[in-house]
């Protein structure tokens, strides 16, 4: 097979028109036929999601590729420790077995802190052997995320084997330290954290990658770092990488990397830079058997219609066309549905909030859009009927944590910015540990909410009266479904705008920003199944102070 076009080299940054001819999936030749005709689509490599949770997008592995390849990615960096969280070892084999089932090149991580944190509930653990055994497997190319960054920073011992395992089988280890400067950093550094993708300032990336860390930029869903860290590009083109970290499945609809590639454009970067960023550095960090068109390479590649409207018209994986014309060519797969689920349905009086003798102030969780770090707040109760309760004309709603591992009562505290005017959400994409999550106006309807995702024994639930609710099942550990990736796109778009529209919430993706308000290792105050947590001082909290 031969395909011509205009072929971008990102290691001599030239553009020639060139033939490649491919055999046996690999490219076998190229021969340069002259200097670039603009007339004619561009050749380059394929984009690489440098760091990804599969389970964000609800989707199985098989259907994430399905939707990403018609933007032109042809490999993730994928870090399976939601599914980790729920399933352990088991939760990783079912990544790797299912990613293997379609022609796209996934690279699945060792979870470094499952659980992340002993202040939760979660459904399974993956210690020191279990990550022995993950960094043995050819699939597995790096140490995941390491969360703990306190325990890097003292020398927890467990923290310490999981590293020297992954330096041991000469595999990467990727980082996690939002807000970590100086010092500290450097330390961080120093023990062997080769990336970050948790910056959320200009300053806090520059420091961090000056002392020598490799930078994502993130584009997420929910967290948007891309304007702030953009400018890092033109000055550390080498270290810098982009990522979504979390897509939910109508923003994969939408796009992938090749949006933050056009976006980078736009604003003035070098073509090589930008791509340099897409494309080729997280091959070369983590080692991804990703071809970069050269002779020899695997024939992964895209064919796009120029650098002003970057059309995206071919994608090549192994020298198969996997996407074409907007049209994804992977097939429409069910998966085996796995999960751990053990909780009872729940009951109104079971999220009611009594007010001390001397009520106080309420300790109230600031969502902040776009972002996974939430404010502390300080705010006077609204009691009725010797119950601390919403206000809605406040915005400060009811949010509680539920275990679904083990029958437990829930946790209850309060929250501001979700701007709910009624009714309330629900989910078991709770990050890390994957409990139930929910946020609402009254303890009726948060009841209600809860109650449809434990009898679908997961997903995703809006309800704004007894009779007029949503639900979006995702039956695989609570996390994904096997459904077409289309037909949850616009599933999932029908519940996001239910509960902008109907509900009233002002956030740009309020079930992504619910997902995270369980995420202990953010600073500064979340929730997790056993109480309010202070992530600052790494300690819970009472709802009144």
């Amino acid at each position: 097979m031969q395909v011509s076009g205009n072929l971008l080299n990102l290691f001599d940054r030239t553009i020639r028109f060139s033939q490649l001819t491919i055999e046996q999936g690999r490219i076998h030749q190229i021969d340069e036929l002259g200097p670039e005709r603009t007339e004619e689509p561009y050749l380059l490599p394929g984009f690489v999601d440098a760091h990804v949770h599969i389970e964000s997008s609800l989707l199985t592995p098989a259907q994430f590729a399905r939707l990403a390849v018609v933007h032109g990615t042809i490999a993730t960096v994928s870090d399976p420790h939601e599914i980790g969280n729920v399933l352990g070892v088991e939760g990783v084999e079912y990544m790797l077995s299912n990613g293997k089932r379609v022609p796209f090149k996934f690279c699945f991580g060792a979870p470094s802190c499952v659980p992340a944190t002993p202040f939760e509930t979660a459904g399974a653990t993956i210690g020191v052997r279990d990550v022995r055994r993950l960094l043995g497997l050819k699939e597995i190319g790096y140490l995941a995320e390491m969360m703990n960054f306190p325990g890097v920073l003292h020398q927890d011992p467990d923290v310490m084997a999981k590293i020297a395992l992954a330096n041991a089988f000469n595999k990467p280890i990727d980082g996690h330290a939002p807000g970590l400067r100086g010092d500290d950093a450097q330390r961080y550094i120093d023990a062997g954290m080769s990336t970050d993708h948790e910056c959320f300032t200009y300053e806090e990336g520059l420091d961090k990658v000056q002392r020598g860390m490799n930078i994502l930029i993130r584009e997420g869903s929910a967290a948007k770092n891309f304007e702030a860290l953009i400018p890092l590009l033109a000055d550390f083109p080498e270290k810098i990488m982009f990522c979504s970290d979390d897509k939910h499945p109508d923003s994969l609809v939408e796009g992938h990397i090749n949006q933050l590639v056009k976006r980078a454009l736009a604003k003035g970067h070098d073509l090589f830079n930008v791509l340099r960023a897409a494309c080729l550095n997280p091959v070369l960090h983590y080692r991804l058997p990703v071809g970069l068109l050269r002779e020899g390479d695997p024939a992964d590649f895209i064919v796009v219609s120029d650098f002003r409207a970057f059309t995206i018209l071919k994608t090549y994986s192994n020298g198969v066309v996997v996407a074409e014309n907007g049209i994804s060519q992977l097939p429409d797969l069910r998966s085996e549905h796995v999960n751990r689920f053990n909780c009872l349905p729940k009951k109104p009086l079971d999220f009611e909030v009594s007010p001390d003798q001397h009520p106080g102030q309420l300790q109230v969780i600031e969502a902040l859009d776009g972002q996974l770090i939430t404010n502390n707040l300080l705010l006077s109760p609204t009691i009725l009927e010797n119950r601390v309760v919403a206000d809605v004309a406040r915005d400060i709603l009811k949010i509680t944590v539920v275990n679904r591992y083990q029958d437990a009562a829930p946790a209850v505290a309060f929250i501001k910015n979700f701007g709910l005017k009624k009714g309330a959400i629900a989910s078991t994409v709770g990050h890390d540990s994957h409990n139930i999550i929910a946020v609402g106006c009254d303890d009726e309807s948060i009841c209600q909410a809860v109650n449809l995702v434990i009898e679908a024994r997961g997903g995703l639930s809006a309800v704004a009266e007894a009779t007029h609710h949503h639900l979006l099942p995702l039956p695989i550990a609570g996390l994904m479904t096997d459904t077409d990736g289309y037909a949850v796109s616009a599933t999932y778009t029908a519940i996001d705008r239910f509960v902008k529209d109907e509900l009233g919430s002002t956030l740009t993706s309020p079930f992504m920003t619910l997902s995270f308000m369980a995420l202990l290792v953010i600073p500064s105050l979340k929730l997790s199944d056993r109480g309010l947590f202070d992530g600052q001082n790494f300690r819970f909290t009472p709802i009144v102070i």
